[in-house]
């Protein structure tokens, strides 16, 4: 019970942390999942970890969630920049090709090369925001960069925050318009998952709960952190990171 406990938590870290910041979430899973054989790691956990992170990304923007019902165009641009992302994500699904692209060379590069994007599209300096520049064309150019997410690797909060950036967004607001569109990914990525175990008895335990708990602690304290960094810093320690990731995964693999 004590080794299951401290296998939820590093999951439940990795999840909470990684899903909100420019790292790739699903990369730092199947990578720490694949390297050390965890035996707490199963469907169920993965759809309580991403119930945790969509829990706390609701419940911490509550009060602009609550104001969408008066922003009905802001509503309709979170809905029509999730779509490409949704429909995709249920072709791979359903074609079962998603399970092609979850192995490490794919990690390494995409880490590498989409750590390497990231960087330049952090380079410019006009800063447009939510409330007066996001439009139609704006929402589905980033809608569609995020398909791309769906690759382990991308980062989904990486790529549409790359999108946001090359389109002149600054970073706080690229952000937040990165954590608002998670909320359709997350639901539909829990979604897809309960279908996987539909037939199957669900047995809810207290390592369910722990789960869910832990990821939504740290996906809260991640956003949190991350708006505040945002304000201040540019995304060049994500960059190198990125690099430095690929990196040594290039030397597992072809050393």
């Amino acid at each position: 019970m004590f080794q299951d406990f401290i296998e939820i938590l590093i999951l439940s870290a990795i999840q909470g942390i990684s899903e909100f910041l420019p790292i790739s979430s699903s990369a730092h899973l199947i990578l720490v999942s694949s390297l050390y054989d965890l035996k707490a790691s199963s469907l169920l956990i993965d759809i309580s970890l991403h119930l945790g992170s969509l829990l706390a990304i609701i419940f911490f923007f509550r009060k602009e969630l609550f104001d969408l019902k008066y922003n009905q165009k802001l509503l309709k641009l979170i809905i029509i920049g999730s779509v490409p992302l949704i429909l995709f994500g249920y072709i791979l699904y359903s074609t079962e090709l998603i399970y092609q692209l979850r192995n490490i060379r794919v990690i390494a590069w995409t880490t590498l090369f989409f750590g390497i994007v990231l960087y330049f599209a952090d380079q410019r300096k006009i800063d447009q925001n939510i409330s007066t520049n996001l439009n139609l064309r704006s929402i589905i150019v980033i809608g569609l960069f995020q398909i791309l997410a769906l690759i382990p690797g991308v980062s989904r909060a990486g790529i549409t925050m790359t999108a946001a950036r090359f389109l002149n967004f600054n970073r706080v607001d690229s952000g937040k318009i990165s954590f608002l569109l998670s909320i359709p990914a997350l639901s539909g990525a829990s979604f897809l998952g309960l279908l996987d175990i539909s037939n199957e008895t669900i047995e809810i335990n207290i390592l369910i709960i722990i789960a869910t708990i832990l990821s939504f602690l740290f996906s809260y304290s991640t956003v949190k952190f991350f708006l505040k960094y945002l304000n201040k810093f540019s995304l060049k320690i994500f960059v190198v990171y990125r690099i430095l990731i690929g990196l040594i995964l290039f030397s597992i693999i072809y050393l």
